[in-house]
């Protein structure tokens, strides 16, 4: 299973879990938006040079 796929999983059971937890309403929202926003920031925190390297990096394949 791809590290992309393992991420995929454990947002969904985050947002599934507020689901179940805390209903429709804003905490879950707001665990959504969590979900997504963390990684968008991650990656714009990055200098132009290392977010070259990403790019090149999975182009290619990491460790290839």
């Amino acid at each position: 299973m791809s590290p992309v796929q393992k991420y995929a999983i454990g947002a969904g059971a985050a947002v599934l879990l507020s689901l179940i937890f805390f209903g429709a309403g804003w905490v879950t929202l707001l665990v959504i938006l969590g979900v997504v926003a963390a990684p968008v920031v991650g990656y714009l925190m990055l200098d132009p040079s290392q977010r070259e390297r990403l790019k090149r990096a999975r182009r290619r394949g990491i460790g290839r």
